[in-house]
């Protein structure tokens, strides 16, 4: 059995992860990664996406709107 860890304390974060800790949809958080603006905040592990946390937050605190 895999060790459970708090979202708070994870670099990443699974696109549900991110979606629930952000309160982003998960449809939105997705197509916000394949943008060009969201090319830093997206780690790929083979075909997994995964959003890095703490970039997503400074993003997040710049933008006005998503």
């Amino acid at each position: 059995m895999r060790p459970s860890i708090p979202p708070e304390n994870k670099y990443c974060l699974t696109i549900p992860e991110a979606a629930a800790y952000f309160n982003i949809g998960e449809k939105r958080l997705v197509s916000l990664l394949e943008s060009p603006e969201g090319y830093s905040l997206v780690l790929m592990v083979g075909v997994k996406r995964l959003v890095k946390k703490r970039q997503m937050e400074e993003f997040l605190d710049k933008a006005g709107a998503i």
